[in-house]
């Protein structure tokens, strides 16, 4: 059985940055169990198991456009420190969910703090990153209807 959209995938993956870190992976854990064609994954790397089997082994390198989109500049921002009030210590690294004019949300990463301001960015972690992944197909069924309606795995 081949993988393509309403099957179950099992892959285990090593994903590593263009120095060779190793980013995440799953070795050691269980494999990471996606719904193919779901959009579950990211597409460079969903596209690239199309048609892969039990068994195979692929290396590939998804370009940002295909993984988690560019490095967008406007999504880092300087705002200023009393947004976040209750927040006792803030320092870089620091996860906040933020809210627009409009009540969506996202998720920040605090990149900077001074006593007036804290610079926060919006994006992806890895956005704008070539994501490099040395991925093993574990195993592949078909999905059942009820997860194919639901759109994910259910275990």
């Amino acid at each position: 059985m081949s993988i393509a959209n309403g099957k179950v995938v099992q892959i285990h993956y090593t994903l590593t940055d263009n120095d060779g870190n190793v980013v995440d992976s799953s070795q050691g854990a269980e494999p990471l169990t996606y719904l193919h064609g779901a959009s579950n994954i990211i597409p460079g790397l969903e596209n690239a198991l199309t048609g892969k089997n039990e068994g195979d082994e692929l290396n590939v390198t998804i370009a940002p456009e295909d993984g988690y989109g560019p490095h967008v500049p406007e999504l880092v921002q300087e705002v200023p420190r009393e947004a976040f009030q209750g927040v006792e210590q803030i320092q870089a690294g620091m996860t906040f969910q933020a809210a627009d004019a409009s009540g969506n949300t996202q998720n920040v990463v605090v990149t900077a703090v001074s006593d007036e301001a804290v610079t926060v960015d919006g994006n992806h972690p890895l956005a704008g990153q070539d994501l490099n992944f040395a991925v093993s197909v574990v195993t592949i069924r078909q999905a059942e209807e009820e997860e194919i309606a639901h759109g994910h795995v259910h275990n």
